[in-house]
This record gives structure tokens, C-alpha cells and sequence, in this order.
């Protein structure tokens, strides 16, 4: 009986966040619409799993974000528009009626309250079941002639790091944005640093020369920096940095406060702790090792001095440090922990109403495989949700509903 009522089919074609939430919110909307899913691997949700450290940071509240260019270096403007009609709020709702209770972080991240990716696995896979979503794995999708008598295309294949996984949309007539690594952290050769390895602290970091800048937490570790400052940075620079082959200066302010108040507050110690030699006493707040680090880095021989004997030339040089403090990348971190692709298919490519494809009608676009990243913070996923929801609706109402 249910064969006998199904007059329309849709293949998606991805088995991760995107494809899955796509296609739950297209049966929900259209019972009677056949939908296909098809993996290239042997496991759906792989990333899924994986993210927010095992935990999927699956959304954010927005709140600390003034413009969405601030959180999607690539795809804001998109965002802008279809956030009118499925923004993050609705997101959590949508996981909630759906038996996802979840939970905001101070930081304004969102992830399960079981603090468990499985709940969102699991949540899926079980909404595929009763929909009668059929999944397909271990099925390399290359041309759309892998998909015929399906009456809807919809790639959600992700980000293509070498881009051979588009060259069958780029012949079809659908501009790409070549992809390039984003969201990685920086190789830094400095064996003083690197000695650090587990010191968390709020800075600001940037490339000098450029206008490319990132504040928030930042982790010193055994291969040099890492941390949502830096991860931040990474999706900021993406294009920039490859093109300098990962191989650019990189400067750290350490403090918030302004160079002459640092001034200020280091001629304060003269006055007020003249017998105490700088490493033992910490007018800013840093932890310990990185306090004595940066006076070493400053000061040279001079870093064991008492307050007293500090002189103009060593509060220009400290001050320099703290506030300008430079380093040279040596690459993206040696391990392949890179989440997230910049480029894909062309926004000029797709109906920014609907995401259809401009080149092949009933051809349509959702998540990462379009030229839209966000930085870490469940950002990515909130537009995974986006668009995929876009797309549902779009085939929905194409159909009357």
C-alpha cells in the first residue's frame, strides 16, 4: 500500500549530518515522497560522531554574534536569508520535540545534554527507520547518471579537501571554489614554547600585515598553538594561509589592556615592589611558567632582575612581548584534525532562495559541499541545519505542501 501511494523519489546523496536532517525533514513533510540516502563509506554520521570531542557541539545560541560574518567568514550573506525561516533557535526546538534535550555551555555552545554525539546519532537513525528512509552504504555517487529515475537530487556530500569529489558537479556547469583546508591549528618550531605545552589563556592573535584577527582561549602545545583562537583564525585566514603554504608570522597580544596602561602598571611594580625579582611577583595574571617565558624571551639575561633595576629599554622590550609577541607557522599541526573544508560549489551556482542548482533543474545543494564554513562552536552544524531544512522545504512546496 505505502509503494502504491509513493509518485515521487528524491536521492540524497551524503550520509552525514546535512543528508540525514534533510531527509527527515523532507519525509516529515511529504510522507508519501520515496528517499534514498547514499553513503560512499560503510558508515553514516562518521563525523558526527567525532565532533565536539565525541560530544557534537551540534549549535550555538548566537548570542555574543553582532553580524554573521563575525562566525561564517564564507556563506554569510546566504545564512543571513534562510536564517528568516530555520535559524538556530528553531534548530533547538527541532531536537527537543525530537527527544534531544539539550544543553547551553557559558560559552554559548549547544550540545546534547547527555553530553554524547550517540544522542544525535541515535535520534536519526531512528527517525530514518520510522520514515522509512532507505540508506544505502559503501555507494560512490559520481555522475547523476548514478541516480537515475529519481526525480530530485540532493548532494550533501561535505567538504571535498582535494576537490576530485566536485569535479563531476564542476562538469556539469557549477563554479568551485577551490577547497582549502580550514579549522586546523599552527605548527610552531620553538622548542621554548612548545615546553608550554598545556597553558590556556585569553589573547588576541593575528598575522601581521594582514587585517586577519582572533581573540578567545588559545592552548600552547607540544607541536606549537592551538585553541579556539587559533581555530578561529584558521577558518579567518583559510585562503590567505594557503597560498602562503601555512608558513606565515603569527603574532600573540597576551594582555587586553592597552600598551601605555601596561606601561603604567609595570612602573607601579618599580615603585611598589623594588626588592622582588620579576619572575617571583606577576603584576597581569599570567600563569607562572608563561610569565616567566615571556620575560626570559624579553629580557634574555636580564629576566632574573628585581623590579627596581628595570629601566626603559627593558620595559620597551617586555612591553613589545606582551603585545606583539611573534612566531613563524611551520605549518598546519602534524595530524590530519581538520573538520571543516573551505570552497566547494559556487553560492553563484545555486537559487539562494532554494539552493536548487542554476545548471540542472531538481538538483539541489546542502551543507559543507556549498562555499559555506563557519568557525568552531557548533556554527558548521547550525548551517548543515539550514540548509538542509531549506532544500526540504523547497522540494516540498514545489509539490504543494
Amino acid at each position: 500500500m505505502l509503494d502504491d501511494m509513493i509518485m515521487m523519489k528524491t536521492a540524497v546523496i551524503g550520509g552525514g549530518a546535512a543528508g540525514f536532517f534533510l531527509a527527515i525533514n523532507l519525509k516529515e513533510m511529504m510522507p508519501e515522497m520515496g528517499v534514498t540516502l547514499f553513503e560512499r563509506s560503510h558508515r553514516v554520521l562518521a563525523k558526527v560522531e567525532v565532533s565536539g570531542g565525541g560530544r557534537c557541539n551540534c549549535t550555538n545560541t548566537f548570542r555574543d554574534v553582532h553580524d554573521l560574518s563575525e562566525v561564517y567568514p564564507r556563506g554569510h550573506r546566504l545564512l543571513k536569508r534562510l536564517f528568516k525561516s530555520f535559524d538556530q533557535r528553531d534548530a533547538y526546538r527541532w531536537f527537543e520535540v525530537h527527544s534531544v534535550p539539550l544543553v547551553v555551555q557559558d560559552d554559548q555552545c549547544v550540545f546534547p545534554k547527555a553530553q554524547d554525539s550517540h544522542a544525535i546519532i541515535d535520534c536519526f537513525l531512528s527517525l530514518a527507520r520510522r520514515h522509512h528512509v532507505e540508506i544505502r552504504t559503501g555507494c560512490k555517487v559520481q555522475s547523476l547518471a548514478d541516480v537515475q529515475g529519481y526525480d530530485y537530487v540532493v548532494v550533501t556530500t561535505g567538504g571535498s579537501p582535494k576537490g576530485e569529489g566536485l569535479r563531476w558537479l564542476a562538469n556539469l556547469g557549477h563554479g568551485i571554489e577551490i577547497p582549502v583546508p580550514s579549522l586546523f591549528t599552527f605548527a610552531i618550531d620553538d622548542p621554548q614554547l612548545q615546553a608550554l605545552m598545556g597553558v590556556v589563556t585569553d589573547v588576541e592573535v593575528m598575522i601581521p600585515g594582514t587585517k586577519l584577527r582572533a581573540g578567545g582561549p588559545l592552548l600552547i602545545t607540544h607541536w606549537g598553538v592551538s585553541g579556539p583562537a587559533i581555530l578561529k583564525l584558521s577558518s579567518y585566514a583559510a585562503r590567505y594561509l594557503a597560498e602562503q603554504h601555512y608558513r606565515a608570522p603569527l603574532a600573540i597580544r597576551w594582555l587586553s589592556q592597552s600598551d601605555q596602561d601596561i606601561i603604567s602598571l609595570l612602573y607601579e611594580q618599580v615603585a611598589t615592589q623594588p626588592k622582588k625579582q620579576l619572575p617571583t611577583y606577576n603584576p597581569f595574571g599570567l600563569q607562572q611558567r608563561l610569565w616567566t617565558y615571556l620575560l626570559e624571551k624579553a629580557l634574555t639575561t636580564r629576566s632574573q632582575i628585581r623590579w627596581a633595576e628595570l629601566n626603559k629599554k627593558d620595559v620597551n622590550r617586555l612591553v613589545n612581548v606582551l603585545m606583539n609577541d611573534t612566531y613563524q607557522m611551520a605549518g598546519r599541526a602534524p595530524f590530519k584534525d581538520e573538520f571543516v573544508t573551505c570552497g566547494g560549489v559556487s553560492l553563484k551556482a545555486i537559487n539562494p532562495s532554494t539552493l536548487e542548482s542554476r545548471h540542472v533543474p531538481c538538483l539541489y545543494f546542502a551543507g559543507e559541499v556549498l562555499d559555506i564554513d563557519g568557525v568552531t562552536g557548533g556554527f558548521n552544524f547550525q548551517a548543515a541545519w539550514t540548509t538542509a531544512y531549506t532544500v526540504a522545504r523547497s522540494i516540498a512546496q514545489t509539490n504543494g505542501h
